[in-house]
């Protein structure tokens, strides 16, 4: 077969290698054509090497073209993978260390709360230039396979103002899966489900192993896992109050909902510090400082391992490579994708971009009917909709008004900040990400005055979170390589 995949953001190392293993480990793509492009051209030279030198080791005759010329690398793309971060670590700091002057604790902030919007600023405004491009130079009907978070809101950005067909990728239902089989003691492809809701925070609605229902027994299950039960309790205490297992993490899922992390004291009693996910402050951010680090002072290591192996056995969950594959070949996937609504979830709105199951062939991407949610499970969702709806509206139209309202409604932001705050915050942060914002450009200079020449309102200053972890040096993360070794497997 004879087709191209772009990867632009190609100097993520770990991710774009392994997404790239996944989908030339496909027989049928031995002869594919494939294109790295990145604005960091040192990381895009390194990732390349290490990717060529996989590529040759499996006797492919595959050459990467690697250009920081993104409209050269998505000429005549059939399929372009989005691993993007607008503004790397440098903007993904003001995400989290500026709301925490206003004591909004985020664990990750990517989503939603107050980074995940800005966040969602910075990367709309890009994507869309990125979706210009596809349309002028890209095959026809090419298909962006977005990995870039905040999932929702780029993926609905892409698809209602980009004019690319854009479909939403996670791993959170994978995973969760795997731990709800573990905790029931059975093998993961037994245990069958339906999973839906929206991007970090879609619902295990049915679960079955063997015809039987397994539903009524997973509260028992995941409280009978010492290791679940020590590190998951705020989702737990989610699914005793409203009946469902949610798919993120106990950090992720703390962060889109206003009950958990308001207040210090409330914090003690749900984070986990085992491993950042469990809810750290700032623990994302903590992380990719390492990696940075790691990254930069192991790479003559990774020279020294050996090759990737390209063989069925060896791809993992991600979808990517199964959608490519299902659309060529016919080979039927099944899978739960970020697509807009279109009544696949009938109690959420049509427009919206919902994680649904959906199963993929020759003919395309098929959503299937869900119905209804829970409709605890739906207000949970309706209740960060109406942020990504905001939020997604700000971004495009560079709307500091709708900016400052996705900030006021969002769960936690609302129950920790009044008005004023947000107000003041919203200034801070877009003067602080004024190199990513183009669309804020007559506003930035107004925000700038403001803060010249209004009171500002108290902040704390000092204040470095309730369970901050200090960042390892490269030395120290060397050292505990191997504590490590799964945490960068999706960098």
């Amino acid at each position: 077969m004879a087709f191209k995949v772009a990867f632009i953001g190609a100097g993520s190392l770990t991710f774009t290698r392994n997404l790239l293993r996944d989908i030339l480990s496909v027989p049928e793509f031995s002869g594919i054509e494939i294109a790295f492009t990145d604005i960091n051209e040192e990381n895009l030279v390194m990732s390349t090497a290490i990717c060529q030198r996989d590529i040759d080791a499996n006797g492919l005759a595959i050459k990467i073209k690697a250009t920081t010329d993104r409209r050269a690398a998505f000429k005549n793309a059939k399929y372009i993978v989005n691993c993007v971060r607008i503004g790397m670590l440098e903007g993904f700091e003001t995400d989290v260390e500026i709301p925490l002057q206003y004591g909004v604790d985020q664990c990750v902030g990517d989503t939603i709360c107050a980074g995940g919007i800005m966040y969602a600023q910075r990367g709309i405004a890009a994507m869309l230039e990125f979706c210009k491009d596809i349309r002028d130079v890209a095959a026809p009907n090419a298909i962006m396979l977005n990995y870039a978070n905040p999932n929702a809101m780029v993926t609905w950005a892409c698809n209602q103002y980009g004019g690319v067909f854009t479909i939403g990728l996670c791993h959170g239902v994978q995973h969760t899966h795997a731990l709800i089989a573990r905790a029931f003691g059975v093998p993961v492809d037994e245990l069958e489900y339906i999973c839906a809701g929206i991007n970090h925070m879609t619902w295990f609605t049915q679960l079955t192993h063997k015809g039987k229902d397994m539903l009524p027994g997973l509260l028992e299950a995941l409280e009978g896992n010492e290791e679940i039960r020590r590190t998951q309790p705020l989702r737990i205490d989610v699914l005793k109050r409203f009946g469902y297992f949610c798919t993120e993490g106990n950090g992720h899922l703390s962060e889109y909902i206003p009950w958990y992390r308001r207040t210090p004291e409330e914090m003690k009693n749900w984070v986990n510090l085992d491993r950042w996910g469990g809810g750290e402050t700032g623990g994302y951010l903590r992380e990719c400082r390492e990696q940075r680090g790691w990254f930069t002072t192991d790479y003559p290591r990774l020279l020294k391992e050996a090759p990737k192996t390209y063989a069925p056995e060896a791809r993992d969950v991600e979808h990517g490579s199964y959608i490519i594959e299902s659309l060529e070949t016919g080979r039927l996937y099944r899978g739960c994708f970020n697509l807009v609504n279109n009544s696949a979830i009938s109690n959420l709105p049509d427009d919206c971009v919902v994680e649904s199951p959906c199963y993929v062939d020759a003919t395309g991407v098929h959503q299937a009917q869900i119905g209804p949610l829970p409709l605890g499970c739906a207000a949970m969702c309706l209740s960060n909709i109406s942020v990504q709806r905001l939020g997604t509206e700000a971004a495009v139209h560079g709307d500091i008004a709708l900016l400052r309202q996705a900030m006021l409604m969002d769960p936690l932001v609302g129950a920790v900040c009044n008005p004023p705050q947000v107000w003041q915050m919203v200034d801070d942060m877009l003067i602080a990400g004024e190199i990513w914002l183009p669309q804020y450009n007559s506003d930035i200079p107004a925000a700038k005055a403001r803060r010249r020449t209004q009171p500002r309102l108290p902040t704390h200053d000092n204040f470095t979170g309730v369970a901050r972890i200090d960042v390892q040096s490269a030395d120290q993360v060397r050292e505990n390589r191997a504590e490590h070794a799964e945490k960068f497997k999706n960098i």
